[in-house]
């Protein structure tokens, strides 16, 4: 197979802006939409999307990946995922009406997922795949951009370290920054409280009516903040919602970096593809 042949670049319309884009083709009429997280361009963390896309698209399914605004080739200003709406709905749009494709499954890791659990239903998007959701802020008594997290989220890290035995080691040697340590443990003890973006990502989800699929690499801190949030009060009635479903893989790796994470995520892909 010419790889070479199975790849293209386009340029898609965004408002006055453009989204440097890239398709992987496939021979299906069903398509996923990788949408970046954070600041990363669209071949992510050492091309690991681009990767992905090849092996997705490799077994019949088109596979788009593109820039946000303001992100890598894209034009415009970078305002944040909170700001990637527009993004989301022209990237769907393209793969509509210039791939003619009919359905559109998304993949979004960490604000990306977020992104789309909030901006989707815009987008005509037809199921997610929302691999460790966003929901840390900031705080008044953090340091700026130090992001805080819930006391559950900071307990299930320090349980999960006080159960290695190198910890103890670490602390008698002095590589454990004690300063630190007190300041986590005073989080830990405090009551929980859901941040007001992880409230605005269950009413989100609330209100999808496709199929919904939460991957968590359950030991990356990220997945544990939403782990906490997801077994709060405050997502009761989500965790009983049919089409909303969580499955976990005992990693660290956020971008599920490693063979065995990066297998287990496209296996994932594929079946929610082949279903759709």
């Amino acid at each position: 197979m010419d790889r070479a042949m199975m790849r293209s670049f386009h340029a898609i319309p965004c408002g006055e802006e453009t989204l440097a884009a890239t398709v992987d083709t496939g021979s299906g009429t069903t398509a996923l939409l990788i949408v970046s997280g954070g600041n990363e361009i669209r071949s992510g963390a050492h091309n690991g999307m681009a990767s992905l896309a090849m092996q997705i698209c490799e077994q019949g399914f088109p596979v788009l990946r593109y820039d946000r605004r303001g992100i890598g080739e894209s034009s415009g200003e970078n305002d944040g995922f909170l700001s990637s709406a527009a993004d989301i709905a022209a990237a769907a749009r393209f793969l509509r009406q210039e791939q003619q494709i009919h359905k559109i499954i998304a993949f979004g890791n960490c604000d990306a997922a977020t992104a789309l659990a909030l901006f989707g239903p815009e987008a005509g998007i037809d199921g997610y795949i929302l691999a460790n959701p966003w929901v840390i802020e900031t705080s008044g008594e953090a340091e700026p951009d130090e992001p805080t997290m819930s006391s559950a989220a900071i307990r299930s890290r320090y349980w999960d370290r006080i159960k290695n035995p190198r910890t103890i080691i670490d602390l008698l040697s002095g590589k454990i920054n004690l300063k630190k340590l007190a300041k986590g443990l005073k989080q830990a003890s405090r009551s929980d409280e859901n941040s007001a973006l992880s409230l605005r990502l269950a009413s989100a989800l609330s209100g999808l009516e496709q199929d919904v699929q939460i991957l968590l690499a359950k030991r990356d801190t990220t997945a544990r903040a939403f782990l906490a949030a997801w077994n709060s009060a405050d997502y009761e009635t989500l965790r009983r919602e049919d089409k909303i479903s969580t499955e976990t893989l005992d990693s660290a790796s956020h971008s599920f970096a490693d063979a065995n994470a990066k297998n287990w995520l496209t296996g994932k892909l594929l079946d929610a593809l082949r279903s759709a």
